[in-house]
């Protein structure tokens, strides 16, 4: 890259986070740090985008530490989310290849069912018949492992679809709210009044498997299921993302994303932003399941 065009792709950057960061005042903040930095030369030289990429992501979250602040290098280059039916086909592909996410649905001995989500939550337009696939095999099971240590995000309401089938059929259960500054806007979320096919029901008990990687949309399941006592949280406290993102393709190979909004759960009045969700039990990821998987048989006696 040369010297005009990382200025241009650093400052269409510094602009869209003062007009987007889901925190104007910090979004002005940054947006002034990033000015200084590139007026001072501390970008120029820097020849591949993915150099670029990840000296100024360290700049974007110096004092805010905001993992969904950043400047993302893509080799085949980031989805165009201006253009609503290139980021269709992107998110359908991308659903495709991963099976909706649904990594892995087994019944295990001792009748306990096993759910891992990953690598992300996708919408339930691309990844809801997945899901529902998934939970009809589980449905009859006396327990669930939800495996979520590999899950770095995904779509809320795909997060209030997975919460749906955890809980009986009844009045709707208010989970969180996304509020977007930049709009002024608050949308809600609630489990859903129907469900395609069997629902796992609200009594039986539930353990979710977390890691440090766990992210985004993967914390806010665990933390929902937390919040609501549904769930016992086994494993490592999470990443610790709780600012839904934005993308805006400024290169060929350069995605700014930009936390637009902040989740707002409806029991804790707050969120996981910058502290993760703390497990109920404290183990190494690699252990969780093998913690999780003995107290749910102990459970069943």
């Amino acid at each position: 890259m040369h010297t005009e065009e990382i200025r241009t792709v650093v400052g269409r950057l510094g602009a869209l986070v003062a007009e987007y960061y889901v925190f104007p005042e910090v979004g002005a903040e940054v947006a002034n740090r990033l000015a200084a930095a590139t007026a001072e030369g501390r970008y120029d030289g820097l020849q591949a985008p993915e150099q670029l990429a990840e000296r100024v992501t360290a700049d974007l979250q110096l004092g805010n530490r905001d993992k969904h602040l950043r400047l993302k290098f893509h080799q085949d280059g980031p989805p165009d989310e201006t253009d609503p039916v290139a980021e269709e086909a992107h998110w359908r592909r991308l659903a495709e290849r991963d099976a909706g996410g649904i990594a892995r649905v087994e019944r295990l001995d001792g009748n306990v069912g096993l759910l891992e989500i990953r690598p992300l939550l996708y919408d339930p337009s691309h990844a809801g018949a997945a899901l529902t696939a998934a939970m009809t095999l589980l449905a009859s099971a006396d327990s669930l492992l939800i495996d979520l240590r590999r899950c770095v995000g995904g779509s809320p309401d795909q997060v209030a679809f997975v919460c749906s089938y955890l809980f009986d059929a009844g009045e709707p259960i208010h989970l969180q709210d996304l509020v977007k500054p930049s709009e002024g806007t608050l949308r809600q979320f609630w489990t859903v009044p129907y469900v395609p096919g069997p629902r796992f029901g609200g009594t039986k008990p539930i353990w979710v498997l977390t890691s440090s990687a766990t992210f985004s949309g993967g914390e806010e399941v665990a933390y929902n299921l937390q919040q609501l006592k549904r769930a016992v949280i086994v494993g490592e406290r999470t990443g610790g993302g709780a600012h839904p993102r934005q993308g805006f393709r400024l290169h060929d190979q350069l995605e700014a994303t930009v936390p637009v909004a902040r989740s707002v759960n409806q029991i804790s009045g707050t969120n996981w932003e910058g502290t993760g969700v703390v497990p109920d039990v404290d183990v190494p990821a690699a252990d969780a399941f093998t913690e999780a998987y003995r107290r749910a048989t102990a459970a069943a006696g």
